[in-house]
């Protein structure tokens, strides 16, 4: 042991982590309007509070390994560069179109991949696991929610018939005897799932040594948080109608998630701990590294691995994206958008001025947007457009807060979302498809409902597809064309046997390229730069 310390200086360490400190502030500062927002989402919600802990624990993985790391040779590597460069290009596509998720794990990638090009893969095979659980950081997971909200309705549900009580489901809101129920974001069980996770990976590691049981503890962590929040749904529903509504009603339903969800994840860990394995011993791990690592250090003083050289190059591939990112702004033209209803889309089809707002998508800070009802005799459908220049993260087409309707939503629930092929402007697409209807579910189910299409213009590209939409805008931008996308909504009274999308049809195959002319012509209109 004492040899082997007496080789540490050899392995220039001091050195190596004063040049990775410089390049992690570097990166950092470079970076910090996306590590700022980072750290503002967990600041704000709940759900991602833990970020603030994920760091101080990695750190602390780090100095855990300080033993193991003292036999290891830092040395610069090439792959490690390359691996850089495609993150930051990732990182400029997400910001390009302003998608928090990837420009975070963008960043975060960057700075676990800052190990493998400056101290090599030898130290990066030791760190493996607290880089991993750095990106615990990064405050994703809520795209599960929609799916999870549906398993959680569909398990409370199905247990409440087993149950012997009837329930009419439409969506995510059904109605028993007792009340009305309805399965919003806070029930979707993510913030389960994620603490479950967080907590259960950190476990698995702390007390497993195996690669195999690690996996299965982690798996089951995902299963486990998943089951407890159908049980936990099922429950309150239950003790709410057995209750008279007295129980489980309002905030008390939340309280009583997060005790049962302690206890069940109290009980996994007591059973997973009867199954943990002891750690090697210090002098133990020490033979092996300095036996895998014999050819590195050798009995002669290694040379100087070139840290400096290494760190310039990468603080220029860190550097790209940014000046990227800075001439591709600075290329555009900023100019308000003009967008002006036509008094007339086809000669069939005239605008109807008086005509009263029946429901507003739920579309955040546009350029600019109309909102008209067209009529054809007693025909009648209605417009939305959504127009979006000049996008950052406050204003986008394609984001998570922009939909037809919230769960908050004080007059229509999306009850139904679907897809299907439409001819639109000549060109056959793939629609969204809703149904909605008025909130209160104590009504008939004839009661006023309606038939809405949507879809996605982004530079003269019709999608309906957020993730295609969003690889649009990127190469659109990157191509230097600007970022000019829409979002076309079209709604009409449903009526009966699908009288609403056979007349949505008829109104966009007389309509479509009306519609696409007038956002062909508010593009145009753009000043070139």
């Amino acid at each position: 042991m004492s040899t082997a310390l007496q080789l540490n200086p050899q392995h220039h360490w001091p050195h190596a982590v004063g040049v990775l400190t410089v390049l992690l502030a570097c990166t950092l500062a470079l970076y910090f309007s996306t590590a700022s927002a980072i750290v503002g989402i967990w600041w704000s919600s709940e759900t991602f509070t833990h970020g603030f802990l994920v760091v101080p624990i990695v750190l602390w993985m780090v100095w855990h390994k300080r033993a193991h790391l003292s036999h290891l040779h830092p040395q610069p590597n090439g792959w490690g560069l390359v691996a850089l460069l495609l993150v930051g290009f990732g990182w400029l596509l997400g910001d390009l179109v302003a998608v928090n998720a990837v420009t975070q794990l963008a960043l975060v990638s960057m700075l676990a991949l800052l190990v493998p090009a400056l101290l090599g893969l030898a130290v990066t095979r030791a760190l493996v696991f607290p880089l991993v659980f750095l990106f615990f950081a990064v405050p994703i997971g809520e795209f599960a929610m929609p799916q999870l909200m549906e398993w959680t309705a569909d398990f409370t549900v199905g247990a409440l018939r087993l149950s012997g009580i009837p329930v009419y489901r439409e969506g995510l809101q059904f109605v028993i005897p007792s009340g009305n129920w309805s399965v919003v974001e806070a029930c979707s069980g993510v913030r389960y799932l994620i603490a479950s996770l967080t907590v259960g990976t950190l476990f698995a590691y702390l007390n497993y040594q195996s690669t195999q049981r690690r996996v299965l503890f982690i798996m089951v962590s995902i299963l486990v948080p998943v089951l407890a929040n159908w049980l936990r749904a099922y429950m309150i529903v239950m003790l709410g109608h057995l209750s008279g509504n007295k129980l489980a009603a309002g905030v008390d339903h939340l309280i009583y998630g997060w005790v049962f969800f302690g206890i069940v994840i109290m009980l996994m860990f007591w059973v997973g701990a009867r199954w943990s394995e002891p750690e090697p011993s210090v002098s133990a791990a020490d033979l092996d590294s300095v036996t895998l690592n014999k050819t590195l250090t050798g009995s002669a003083v290694a040379a100087r691995p070139r840290f400096e050289v290494a760190a310039v190059i990468v603080a220029i591939i860190i550097a790209l994206p940014i000046a990227a990112r800075w001439a591709l702004e600075h290329s555009n033209v900023t100019a308000p958008v003009q967008l002006v209803a036509p008094a007339k889309l086809s000669p069939g089809w005239v605008l109807d001025a008086s005509a009263p707002v029946v429901f507003r998508p739920a579309f955040q800070n546009p350029s600019a947007d109309i909102h008209a009802t067209y009529v054809q005799g007693p025909e009648r459908v209605s417009l939305y457009l959504g127009y979006y220049r000049q996008q950052n993260y406050e204003r986008k087409l394609v984001s998570s807060q922009n939909v037809l309707v919230t769960s908050k939503d004080a007059d229509w629930a999306q009850v139904a979302n679907t897809s299907q092929n439409i001819i639109f402007d000549s060109e056959q697409v793939t629609i969204r498809e809703g149904q909605l209807r008025k909130t209160s579910l104590s009504s008939s189910p004839s009661d006023e409902r309606l038939t809405v299409w949507q879809l996605y213009w982004v530079n003269g590209t019709l999608t309906a597809s957020n993730a295609l939409a969003k690889l649009q805008g990127a190469l659109q931008r990157l191509l230097g064309r600007g970022d000019d996308s829409a979002v076309v909504i079209l709604y009409t009274p449903k009526g009966e046997a699908n009288q609403g999308a056979q007349r949505l049809q008829a109104f966009v195959q007389t309509n479509g390229p009306g519609i696409i002319r007038l956002l062909e012509a508010t593009q145009q209109a753009r000043p070139s730069p």
